[in-house]
């Protein structure tokens, strides 16, 4: 039935284990997708606090490859590994999860330790959720022009810069700004309009949701230079 739903919505399914406060969240964030999700947890509360949310929730240990197994863990797509706190216990999961057959596995670490283990075990992601949340708040924080973020790998990065009245009126062509070798406008944001970077000529407004992709250095020298002419 699990396969099958998965086939109709054309949605990937997810087991989710470990339903603490990181694991419940994705989890039901998932099924709010409308994807199939089986939740697993050690814990009853945690179990019966998810049970009319997910597909299916039950109560099994993580360790425990039968229960697993059982569970029918192995025919899920994607297996999200939200056991942080109990670096033994991810391990055995890890390892659980990869010997019955499911193609990705995502695994919450409580640290950098963690993360080099799981990752030589075979995790396709690990998550630093802390660390993340941390590093992004911080950004913000550092400059508030910077509404939101989105690292895409190999030091590339989009960043969401609301405009400030310094560029008020400056087209995205102004070499005075935008002309940077790795820094380039995707388009803006006005109301509900969007404008693509191609469209050069229409000038920028205060307040309008500017979206440049570039690599960190280059963005952090845009937006300091924002800041320290604002």
């Amino acid at each position: 039935m699990k396969q099958t739903w998965g086939r109709v919505m054309n949605n990937r399914s997810f087991a989710v284990i470990g339903l603490g406060t990181f694991g419940s969240t994705v989890a039901r964030e998932l099924a709010n997708f409308g994807n199939p999700v089986l939740g697993i947890d050690s814990r009853e509360q945690n179990v019966a606090a998810l049970a009319d949310t997910l597909s299916e929730a039950i109560i099994a240990d993580g360790r425990d490859e039968v229960a697993l197994k059982e569970a029918g863990v192995g025919d899920y797509d994607v297996a999200i590994i939200a056991i942080g706190e109990d670096l033994e216990a991810n391990i055995l999961c890890t390892m659980n999860t990869k010997l019955l057959g499911v193609k990705t596995i995502w695994v919450k670490a409580l640290n950098k330790t963690h993360h080099r283990i799981l990752s030589r075990l075979g995790a396709d992601r690990v998550i630093l959720p802390e660390q993340e949340v941390g590093q992004h708040i911080a950004q913000m924080l550092h400059n508030p022009q910077v509404r939101d973020y989105v690292s895409l790998g190999n030091g590339y990065h989009v960043v969401d810069f609301k405009v400030p009245k310094l560029l008020d009126g400056v087209a995205v062509s102004d070499p005075k700004w935008f002309d940077v070798d790795d820094l380039r406008v995707l388009g803006f944001m006005r109301d509900s309009q969007y404008y693509s970077g191609v469209n050069q000529s229409e000038p920028l407004k205060e307040d309008d949701k500017l979206l440049l992709l570039g690599k960190r250095p280059d963005l952090r020298r845009f937006g300091d230079a924002l800041r320290g002419r604002s």
